[in-house]
């Protein structure tokens, strides 16, 4: 009759709003909230309650009765069958009441979940029904019996088992089986298992394509392929303007308290779209909305229902999604289509009731979402296209600011610009900015596609992370690059920690960083190498200098430039030997002109050189104590070096094996050590013995003595 029905709490509230916006109620009762509401072709009045609720009826008259009690703890859904018989979804525990015109009620379907949350007629005789926790949807046939009364007559069928199957094909199998149980109702059949734990809302297009909304995760699964989120805001007929959701003109807000509507945690929601076959496909994802309701625009097209940001959705082709408009509540909970094409849309905290469409707004504003330039950085150039039809006019505005959140603290928008080939902006300079564009409608609707703006970050030295000295005698290379002899053992590198991980506060400089492949490192004497890490926040490409210096040295002097990866390995025999420091030089002048191009430096811990091997002196034999018949003797040397520790000594009877000899001290941990070792056990003769010593550096030295044995005297 032209009147809009809309439901809510608290207390429970059914509102009737006429053509001229002005409101009467309906319906009250005492219970936190109405949850749904049907009329049957008699304009009886049918609403579900909840928590702990009733399903009541209130005829044409106003008189009010109740009309089913499910003695469930909730009622989530309603829907009327060509029959008039009245399906009534619960919670605690899931299941499906068939209510006949005269109240006489019969469990249709025992789903065997926690709740049935939302009902759907397909017009091909079956009802079709979404579940928590396992986030199915059912079809169950109405037959020729869909009434209580006569499916009284139908023996029930036993349904699904609450142990869901780990894929479709098991669910679907487990779900065909029948037999002869007194508690299910009558058979189902899956449909389609999401992915999801709780189906919320489902929809039919004129197609005949089935939508499935769901939230909420049942078990890990594998990423799905990201939607593309549309940059601009579609109205209806192809129009692309902003429609700024407000109180319908002439429409009577209710002005009693805003219910509570108790909604889950905001949790990672999917749209499914199943195909007349059955073919199921996933048509949209989001880890920011949930999805509370859905609909079909005059156009065909899937609306989606948000929260919490009460942001409508309207899908413009496969995995492309649309801000359509954004509602002035956190929730979107209902849709409702008029015959004239004026779509309802019910919402919740605060509850309210919105116009949309289908005429055209003579004005529409659209904000972008704030750019992080992640720099303080000037604004230049602002262009944009769109098409301008007879009459209408696209206008852009600019703010900026130095906090994520826009707002007061920002600077006032500056514009309007309406020239598409590009105009400077007047804003000043800052970290983030925000565009507006303002699009007037005239007898041929605007256009608006895409938005550029340029900008000039303010120039940032580079960082430099550390700089790691790897152990001597270790050369390194790119990637894949073979570094020193062919034979050339790989040795493990020590890798330098990124920048900011050691008590700064620096970020990313890029979004997307390059990928660098880290070096490889081989064993090759007299190499000495050093790696460093280093970025630039600006994304500039930078190049590498490496400096020296020796310990008592002041000035640096050059060893390599115009390096591009961030290692060097060098043959330090062109140095003398000593302890030296190194110095990373990191520069931006290949991003930037001369006088804007910055530089940060690094120095190394300290390292030493050490090229020249140990000296052996001091090296003598003499007899040793033993007993008769057992010749002795002992060989005493001593090994020293300028720059290291001697770290090993070894000798050798008569080019027999090498033997470890240990120092006098009993510990390596000097540049000079005294040694002694007494052989026994010695044939009468001339005998040699070698020595050879190594330092930290590997370097070697060998000396030898040669020494008699007499015979043992008869």
């Amino acid at each position: 009759h032209g009147n809009l029905y809309a439901g809510g709490g608290s207390n429970a509230k059914i509102m009737k709003f006429d053509n001229g916006g002005n409101s009467t109620t309906v319906f009250e009762s005492q219970d936190m909230t109405a949850q749904a509401l049907v009329f049957d072709k008699s304009d009886n009045l049918y609403v579900a309650t909840a928590p702990d609720g009733k399903v009541y009826k209130v005829t044409p008259a106003g008189q009010k009765s109740v009309f089913f009690d499910p003695k469930t703890k909730y009622i989530w859904d309603l829907a009327l069958g060509p029959d008039g018989t009245l399906f009534v979804a619960t919670g605690d525990p899931g299941k499906i009441f068939a209510v006949d015109p005269s109240g006489n009620s019969q469990l249709f379907y025992n789903a065997e979940e926690t709740h049935v949350r939302t009902l759907v007629l397909d017009g091909k005789g079956n009802l079709l029904a979404g579940t928590e926790p396992n986030g199915l949807v059912l079809r169950i046939s109405l037959g020729a019996e869909s009434t209580a009364s006569q499916s009284a007559k139908t023996p029930a069928a036993r349904q699904p088992s609450g142990k869901r199957a780990a894929s479709q094909a098991a669910a679907q199998t487990a779900a065909k089986k029948e037999d002869s149980s007194d508690e299910g109702g009558r058979p189902a059949y899956v449909v389609y298992e999401t992915s999801k734990k709780e189906v919320t809302a489902l929809a039919l297009d004129p197609s005949g394509n089935l939508y499935v909304a769901a939230i909420g995760e049942k078990r890990p699964g594998p990423p799905q392929p990201p939607v593309q989120q549309a940059e601009q805001e579609n109205a209806p007929n192809g129009q692309t303007i902003t429609v700024t959701v407000g109180a319908p003109g002439g429409l009577q807000q209710p002005q009693q308290a805003t219910p509570f509507v108790p909604f889950p945690a905001l949790s990672s929601a999917a749209v499914y779209r199943i195909a007349p076959d059955g073919s199921p496909e996933e048509i949209w994802t989001s880890r920011e909305n949930s999805v509370y309701a859905m609909g079909i625009s005059p156009e065909g097209k899937l609306l989606l229902g948000t929260g919490n940001q009460g942001a409508i959705m309207q899908l413009e082709r496969d995995r492309v999604f649309s801000r359509l408009a954004k509602a002035e509540s956190q929730q979107v909970t209902s849709f409702v289509r008029a015959s004239n094409g004026k779509i309802y849309v019910a919402t919740a905290n605060p509850g309210k009731v919105f116009t949309l469409g289908p005429e055209l707004e003579s004005e529409g504003t659209f904000e972008s979402e704030p750019f992080d330039a992640r720099i303080f950085s000037r604004w230049g150039r602002l262009t944009w296209w769109g098409e301008n039809g007879t009459g209408s006019v696209v206008e852009l505005y600019v703010r900026a600011g130095n906090t994520s959140d826009p707002g007061k603290n920002w600077s006032h928008w500056a514009g309007p610009y309406r020239d598409p080939k590009g105009q400077e902006v007047e804003c000043p300079p800052a970290r983030f900015v925000q565009w507006k564009a303002i699009l007037h409608g005239g007898s041929n609707p605007p256009n608006l596609s895409w938005v550029e703006m340029a900008y000039l970050p303010k120039n940032v030295a580079p960082q430099i992370g550390s700089v790691v000295m790897q152990n001597p005698g270790v050369r390194v290379s790119g990637f894949g690059q073979q570094a020193g002899p062919p034979q050339a053992a790989p040795v493990q590198l020590r890798m330098p920690a990124a920048p900011g991980t050691q008590g700064g506060a620096a970020q990313r400089g890029s979004e997307s960083p390059r990928f660098e492949p880290p070096p490889q490192g081989f064993a090759q004497k007299g190499y000495q190498a050093v790696l460093w890490s280093a970025e630039d926040s600006n994304d500039d490409e930078l190049t590498y200098s490496v400096f020296y210096r020796g310990e008592n040295e002041k000035d640096w002097k050059l060893l390599k430039d115009k390096l591009e990866q961030k290692f060097y390995s060098w043959d330090t025999n062109s140095l003398p030997d000593g302890a030296y420091y190194l110095k990373i030089a990191a520069s931006d002048g290949k991003s930037n002109p001369p006088n804007e191009a910055l530089t940060a430096e690094r120095a190394s811990e300290r390292f030493v050189v050490d090229n020249t091997p140990p000296a052996i002196t001091d090296i003598a034999s003499e007899p040793a104590p033993g007993a008769a018949g057992d010749p002795a003797v002992t060989v005493r040397f001593r090994a020293s070096d300028s720059a290291s520790s001697i770290v090993r000594a070894q000798y050798s009877l008569d080019a027999g094996d090498w033997t470890i000899v240990p120092p006098v001290g009993g510990l390596s941990d000097s540049p000079a050590e005294q040694y002694s070792v007494t052989l026994r056990g010695i044939t009468p003769g001339e005998h040699t013995v070698s020595v050879r010593v190594y330092d930290q550096f590997e370097n070697e030295s060998a000396a030898k003595v040669t020494f008699i044995v007499p015979a043992a005297k008869r």
